[in-house]
C-alpha cells in the first residue's frame, strides 16, 4: 500500500484549518486568516510524526494534550488559562460534531474514507480514492455549515432577553458600573473591524467626562468637527455609519474601551474586542438600564462556557 504524504498532508491541513476557522467563527474572536494558517500548519504536522514517528511522545494521549495546546497558542495566541482551556473545549467539541457527522455520512453512503485517531486520512490505492476525495471536498463544507448554523442557532435560544443585568465598564482605566439590557435588534457592528457596538447613555458615561469635554464631544457631534473633540479622547473616538428602524442614515460616536464584565447567568463574562456608542441622552425614562448590549458578547461568552 503506498501512502502519498504531501495529498494527505494537504488534506489534513485544509481540515485543520476549517475546524480553526470554524473555532474562530464560533468564539467570535475574528483572528487574522493568515494566524489560522499558520496553526493549521502546526496541526497538520501530526500527519508526519504518525507515519514516521507512529511510537513517538506526540501520539500517545498526553502527547495529543499537548500538542494540542501547541495548535491553539499558534492559533490564537495565550492570554489565559481559562481562555486556553475554553478555547481547547471549543476545538474538540467542533471536531467531534464535524467528525461525527462525517462518519454518519460515511455509513449511509458506504465510501472508503478512514478516520484515524490522529485525524481524517485517506490512503486507499495510491494518491487516494477519488470517490473518498470528492466525499471530504463536498461533505466536510456541508457538515461545517451546518454545524455552525446549529451553534449559532442554540445560543441565539439561550440568551434571556427579559432582564437588566449589571455591568462594568473600563475605559481610560477607570471602572464603573451599571444595569444593561441585552438588546435583540441592536445587531450594529463597525462594518470595517466588525467588532460588535453596545449603545451606553449620557448618564452613564459622564463618569469619564468632565462637563467642559462633554459639551466638546456634544458639539462635535452635532456638527460633525472633530476638531471639537477633547484632546485625551482623540485617539479612541471611532465613527461610524448606521441606519434607523426608520431607515434614516446617521454617524454614531463610538469609544474604544479597556473592557467590560457583564455579569450573566452566575457567570462573569469578560469582553475587549468591541465598541461602546455614544447616546447623547438617556436610554429610559425612569433610569431602569444604562446600556444597551449587543447579543454578539453573550454569545461569544456562551460559547465557551458550552
Amino acid at each position: 500500500m503506498a501512502i502519498y504524504l504531501d495529498a494527505v498532508w494537504l488534506l489534513n491541513f485544509l481540515l485543520d484549518y476549517m475546524l480553526l476557522l470554524l473555532t474562530d467563527k464560533l468564539a467570535k474572536l475574528h483572528t487574522s486568516r493568515y494566524r489560522l494558517a499558520f496553526g493549521a500548519l502546526v496541526a497538520s504536522l501530526i500527519v508526519p510524526l504518525s507515519i514516521y514517528y507512529p511510537d513517538s511522545f506526540f501520539t500517545s494521549v498526553i502527547g495529543k494534550v499537548i500538542f494540542s495546546i501547541f495548535i491553539m497558542t499558534s492559533s490564537f495566541g495565550y492570554k489565559t488559562i481559562y481562555r486556553l482551556v475554553k478555547l481547547l473545549t471549543l476545538f474538540y467539541m467542533m471536531s467531534f460534531a464535524i467528525g461525527g457527522g462525517l462518519i454518519a455520512l460515511h455509513f449511509l453512503i458506504h465510501q472508503p474514507i478512514t478516520v484515524s485517531g490522529n485525524g481524517f486520512i485517506t490512503y486507499n490505492r495510491g494518491f487516494g480514492d477519488p470517490l473518498s476525495w470528492l466525499f471530504i471536498v463536498v461533505c466536510f463544507p456541508l457538515v461545517w455549515i451546518f454545524t455552525k448554523q446549529r451553534m449559532d442557532k442554540h445560543v441565539q435560544e439561550k440568551i434571556r432577553y427579559d432582564a437588566t443585568i449589571p455591568v462594568t465598564l473600563k475605559m481610560n482605566g477607570v471602572s464603573h458600573s451599571t444595569k444593561s439590557f441585552i438588546d435583540s435588534g441592536n445587531q450594529l457592528v463597525d462594518p470595517f473591524t466588525k467588532k460588535p457596538v453596545i449603545i451606553c447613555d449620557e448618564t452613564f458615561l459622564a463618569h469619564w467626562f468632565d462637563k467642559e469635554d462633554w459639551g466638546k464631544l456634544k458639539i462635535a457631534h452635532e456638527a460633525l468637527d472633530m476638531d471639537k473633540i477633547p484632546d485625551e479622547w482623540v485617539d479612541r473616538l471611532r465613527i461610524i455609519p448606521y441606519q434607523g428602524v426608520e431607515g434614516g442614515n446617521g454617524f454614531l460616536f463610538t469609544i474604544i474601551p479597556d473592557e467590560i464584565t457583564i455579569y450573566y447567568d452566575k457567570k462573569e463574562i469578560y469582553a475587549t474586542n468591541f465598541l461602546v456608542g455614544i447616546q447623547f441622552g438617556n436610554l429610559t425614562g425612569d433610569g431602569s438600564y444604562h446600556c444597551l448590549l449587543q447579543p454578539e458578547l453573550i454569545k461569544t461568552a456562551i460559547h465557551y462556557s458550552a
